[in-house]
């Protein structure tokens, strides 16, 4: 399928901004969770992050740690399925066109940047979910149990290593991204933003 316009698809698009939404809450979660006692006393209801916006009612008690864990392990299930379905329409669509006031430099740290992207958009929900597999507990997919512990300490802390420095990484490349389209929107004033967008 050739492609001439310059604007991404629908699809594309509310892919795009439901991946970065749900890696900028994980990125949250994983910093609030990271340091809740292990002993704290259970709850039947969370006030989300303690923002005061949303309680979720759980059906059993629970430690804060064991409830935002879980509740971590479940967005990166459905993180990974989003990222999979993702990859699985950019190898069936065609992207759209550079815009013709890309310098080459400027198409090659694009191309480059974006297949770093899905690399890391991969690895981080990959190492996580190997990560959890190998801990006593295993993955739950909010509530409902879908892969057991292997209760294998070594794997589990090394591939939580992974996770982090991998998230980092992920972390850093999204803040280029970030900047290379505030770039294009303030500097070059041109229509690289509205190819991501709906309007």
């Amino acid at each position: 399928m050739i492609q001439t316009s310059t604007r991404y698809s629908k699809t594309a698009i509310v892919l795009h901004w439901l991946i970065a939404i749900f890696i900028v809450v994980m990125f949250i979660l994983g910093w609030f969770m990271a340091d809740l006692p292990k002993d704290a006393p259970k709850q039947m209801a969370y006030d989300i992050l303690d923002l005061g916006l949303y309680t979720w009612q759980l059906a059993e008690e629970a430690t804060p740690r064991t409830f935002y864990f879980n509740l971590h392990k479940s967005l990166g299930v459905t993180i990974f399925a989003l990222i999979a379905f993702r990859f699985l329409w950019r190898i069936t669509h065609q992207p759209p066109a550079f815009l013709s006031s890309y310098k080459a430099i400027e198409r090659k740290v694009a191309t480059g940047t974006h297949h770093l992207l899905y690399l890391l958009m991969f690895a981080v929900p990959t190492t996580g979910l190997i990560m959890a597999i190998n801990s006593k507990y295993g993955v739950k997919w909010f509530g409902l149990d879908l892969i057991k512990g292997l209760d294998n300490k070594p794997a589990r802390e090394f591939f939580e290593g992974a996770h982090e420095l991998i998230g980092i990484v992920l972390l850093t490349i999204v803040a280029l991204h970030v900047a290379g389209a505030l770039k294009h929107k303030f500097v070059d004033k041109d229509e690289t933003m509205k190819r991501m967008s709906l309007k």
